[in-house]
This record gives C-alpha cells, sequence and structure tokens, in this order.
C-alpha cells in the first residue's frame, strides 16, 4: 500500500511538472508575440474552428447565416483540485466585419488533473446581445451551459436568449458547452 502512494505521488509530481512546463513555454511563445501577430494568430484560430464547427454542424451554419455577430475564443484550462484557465479571441459584427479583440478566464473548483485546449464560438442572434457582450463583457453564470454534441447539436436549430454556443476540442465538437465561471472582456493592448 505505501509502494502505491509513494508511485501515485511520483506519477502526479511528474504530471505537474510536465504540464507546468509545456504551459509555461507556450505563454512565453505568446508573450513573444508581436501585437499585429497576436492579431493574426487569433484571427487563423478563428477561422479554423468557425470552418471545422460548419465541417461539423450544418445547423450552426444555418445559425451563422442569420447572426448579427460571431466571437471564437481559444482557451487553455488546468485542472489540480482547483481549476484555471485563459484564452485569447475575437468578436466579429458580420455585416461590417469589424474586430474587437478580447481576453477570458475562468476559475472553478472541484475534482481534476489534468490540462484541456478548446475553442469556444458564440453566434450572436441581434446586435443587442452582441454589443453587450463585446462593451460590457460578460460572465457565464453557473447555468450558463448548452448543447452542441452529434444529437444535440442537430436539435439546436435556433438561439437561447440572444446566443448560440459551441466548445470544440481536437476530437470535434463537445456533447455539452459548459462555460460556467467564465469571464470574457476586451483586451485592450490588442483593440
Amino acid at each position: 500500500m505505501k509502494k502505491f502512494t509513494l508511485l501515485a505521488t511520483v506519477l502526479c509530481a511528474v504530471i505537474v511538472l510536465l504540464l507546468s512546463s509545456t504551459i509555461a513555454f507556450a505563454e512565453e511563445d505568446w508573450k513573444s508575440l508581436k501585437h499585429e501577430s497576436k492579431r493574426m494568430k487569433i484571427d487563423e484560430t478563428a477561422q479554423n474552428s468557425t470552418s471545422k464547427l460548419f465541417a461539423e454542424n450544418p445547423k450552426a451554419k444555418e445559425l451563422f447565416d442569420k447572426c448579427y455577430g460571431w466571437a471564437v475564443f481559444d482557451n487553455l484550462k488546468l485542472a489540480f483540485g482547483f481549476s484555471g484557465g485563459g484564452g485569447q479571441g475575437v468578436a466579429v459584427q458580420k455585416e461590417t466585419g469589424d474586430k474587437t479583440y478580447m481576453q477570458m478566464g475562468t476559475a472553478g473548483v472541484g475534482l481534476g488533473l489534468g490540462a484541456n485546449k478548446y475553442q469556444i464560438v458564440f453566434l450572436f442572434q441581434d446586435s443587442q446581445t452582441f454589443d453587450s457582450f463585446v462593451n460590457k463583457g460578460w460572465q457565464a453564470d453557473a447555468g450558463a451551459t448548452a448543447s452542441a454534441g452529434e444529437h444535440a447539436a442537430e436539435a439546436k436549430t435556433d438561439f437561447t436568449n440572444g446566443l448560440a454556443i459551441y466548445q470544440m476540442t481536437e476530437k470535434g465538437l463537445m456533447a455539452n458547452v459548459d462555460i460556467a465561471g467564465t469571464k470574457y472582456w476586451k483586451n485592450d493592448k490588442l483593440n
């Protein structure tokens, strides 16, 4: 039993060191980019994410065609008992193409160990919802969840409270989007 406990402790320590060094490298790489390069990287992520979403979910493309604006965020979330994460994104007013670069942060408490990289795509039904998100920021409360998986996404044919939200990992759309405890705000350095 003591050997198992020691092995589990060593294994957890190795995982923590590997994850933290990977994150530190990614953060240093991001910090070394110039503002224009950061905007270009965010725009590329947004383009790739929306293309992937529309390929996997034709209903999302139909909502996009009707939406006033959209936003995409790239997030890295870590969990070691407590969870936290952050990322960058862009909100786009569809008709004009005007872009607002934004940031996001998330925190929580719960069981978990590891890292999760994912993208969030927001589709905004109207100018009021879009403008409020961009200009006032937005904080997802405990009830901020949306369906996006293979079967649930097929049923998602309209906006809820002016929003349609999709969460994707490298494996594709996630069955349930849970963005509770996440805050979004303008990135003053990139605008």
